[in-house]
Formats: C-alpha cells, sequence, structure tokens
C-alpha cells in the first residue's frame, strides 16, 4: 500500500506524519499518478501551520512530477504511461494519488522529473509575476526580494531576459553569489545593507518601477519606500510573517502606487491559461533562458527535515521530496 505525508493538527514540523494511504481506481476525470518527484513550496507550511487553513487530516503538497498508471473514463487529454507535472492540488506528499485530469500538463521529453517538480509551480509564479501581474519590458528596474530563492532564482534570469535592470535582495555573502549568477545586476545583502538606502544609490535616487516582494513583514514598508511614482508593489508571499497594513493616503498623491496581492491560481484558473502559461515556461526552460541548479533532495518520508530547513531558509534554489 502507498503511504502519504499526513497532518491531523496544525502546528510545527513534528505534524507531519508517514502513513498508509488508500488509492482506489480512478473516477471518471481522473488519472492515478505515481509521483517521482514532489516539490517542496513555503504555501506547505502554511497549510502545516495553519497560516492557510485546509479541513484535516490531510496529506499536504501542492505540486509534483510522476507517470500516468491508470485514466478514469472520460479522460482523453492524459493516457497510461504519459509524464505529466501539476500544481495547486492539495496532497502532493504521496507516493500515490488520483487527480482531476484536466490538471495535468504532459512534461516535453527535454524536461526531466525532478526538473519539473522543482520548477513548476515556483515558474508558473514568476511567468504570472513578470509577464501578466507587471509586465516587464525593456528599460524596467525591478527590485526582486529573496533571489536566491526557488521563485527568484528562476524570476531573476527571466526579468533579465526580458530587457529588465535587476537589484535582488539576499540575506547572505552566499546566496549574493548565486543571485550574481542567476542574472542579477545588482545584490544587496539585507544583513549588512539597508536595502532601501541601497536601491536609491543604484538607482541614482529615482528607485524602482517594481517591486516583487514575497518576504512580507520585514520588507513591504522599504519596498513601498523604493518605488518610483506609479510603481508598483507586487506583494505574493510573506515568509518573515504577515505584512502590516498599508495606509492608503501615505501611497496617494504625488506618489500614485500601486499594490496587488495576485495568487497564481488566480492567473491560472482556466485550462487555456494553464496551457499557455505552461508553454511558456517550458519554452524558456528549453531555450536555456532559466537554467536552474539540481533542486536539492529529500526523501518524502523526511519532509519535516526538508521543511525545516526550509523555514530557517538554509536552502537555496528548489528542493524536491523523492518517493
Amino acid at each position: 500500500m502507498p503511504h502519504a505525508i499526513v497532518i491531523h493538527e496544525v502546528g510545527g514540523p513534528e505534524k507531519l506524519r508517514w502513513e498508509e494511504l488508500d488509492v482506489p481506481a480512478p473516477g471518471p476525470g481522473q488519472a492515478r499518478i505515481r509521483h517521482t518527484a514532489i516539490g517542496l513550496n513555503f504555501i506547505d507550511v502554511y497549510h502545516r501551520i495553519g497560516l492557510y487553513k485546509v479541513p484535516l487530516p490531510t496529506s499536504i503538497g501542492q505540486e509534483a512530477a510522476g507517470v500516468v498508471e491508470a485514466v478514469g473514463e472520460g479522460v482523453t487529454s492524459v493516457a497510461k504511461g504519459d509524464r505529466v507535472v501539476y500544481t495547486g492540488l492539495m496532497g502532493a506528499y504521496a507516493e500515490e494519488r488520483n487527480a482531476p485530469a484536466a490538471s495535468l500538463v504532459k512534461l516535453p521529453p527535454e524536461i526531466d522529473d525532478a526538473t519539473a517538480a522543482a520548477v513548476f509551480l515556483k515558474g508558473l509564479t514568476a511567468e504570472f509575476l513578470l509577464r501578466r501581474t507587471f509586465p516587464i519590458r525593456p528599460g524596467h528596474t525591478a527590485l526582486f526580494h529573496a533571489a536566491a530563492g526557488g521563485v527568484g532564482s528562476i524570476a531573476t534570469r527571466w526579468a533579465k531576459s526580458l530587457g529588465a535592470t535587476v537589484i535582488g535582495t539576499v540575506g547572505s555573502q552566499e546566496k549574493a553569489k548565486l543571485a550574481k549568477a542567476q542574472g542579477c545586476d545588482h545584490v544587496i545583502v539585507t544583513t549588512e545593507e539597508n536595502f532601501v538606502a541601497r536601491v536609491k544609490e543604484i538607482t541614482g535616487g529615482r528607485g524602482v518601477d517594481v517591486v516583487y516582494d514575497s518576504v512580507g513583514k520585514d520588507t513591504v514598508s522599504g519596498s513601498i519606500e523604493c518605488l518610483v511614482s506609479r510603481g508598483w508593489l507586487v506583494s505574493f508571499g510573506q515568509s518573515s510573517g504577515k505584512p502590516p497594513p498599508i495606509d492608503l493616503a501615505a501611497i496617494g498623491g504625488l506618489r500614485s502606487l500601486f499594490v496587488t496581492r495576485p495568487s497564481l491560481f488566480a492567473y491560472v484558473g482556466t485550462r487555456p491559461e494553464l496551457e499557455q502559461a505552461s508553454a511558456a515556461l517550458f519554452d524558456v526552460l528549453n531555450k536555456g533562458v532559466v537554467a536552474l541548479r539540481p533542486p536539492r533532495t529529500f526523501a518524502l518520508k523526511d519532509a519535516a527535515e526538508a521543511q525545516r530547513a526550509l523555514e530557517a531558509r538554509a536552502t537555496t534554489g528548489s528542493v524536491v521530496l523523492v518517493p
């Protein structure tokens, strides 16, 4: 019988339990998938600690690659033996599962399963941030927080290829080297420098056109200070905690700033949107525009150890759980 990581109550990593899982034959519109690689993301931590509420008990995780083992009635989009990837379906921390076939995307032969699991959610996030939330154009200057992280390591190179000047923030000199190698024109180590002052220095006092901020509490106020008039704050995560309330009057007047809190699943909510975003991601991967370091791997049964490392910001790039 296959196994899964299950939580029965919210709390620390010790709440992640390795349990047997009954996976029935796939129903109409479903496919049974044998996972080969599972992506680790901060949203998994949010579900575990109860920041984002989910019904309990449940298996967590929202991203994985694998092989279709069987399909249910009416499924024609995938077939037994197809290599597929998905995101946005709770329950990925499992050796096997059933999933809606409409949520599965076939993998091109050039992309291996570990890369797919490492990049799909993060890559689709980079796609909607850079191409559809605030579309990057040549001449833009962008500030990207956590530039050496999972999304940052993809987005900074992609933004550079779109013509932006990219400023990245990181927490250590080691991560600064990685961010520089991933395409950042300038890297700010926030444990050593005030990022607001440094951004103003880099830009000659002008500021940046957009800030992509997944850190939250520790950075949002400073991110707003970094923006030019009519600049955009794109807040898409809160790894340091919930951001403080924003004073609307303070972002109005002559500055007239834009603030948005986008979600990936609002941008891939239809099958055509999912297919278009996936194709754009696969294209930049195949062309080498985005080149990932090999992901760090943990055994699926060691998911608690992997999440501890993620929360401690002891990881760079992507992390994959292997069944």
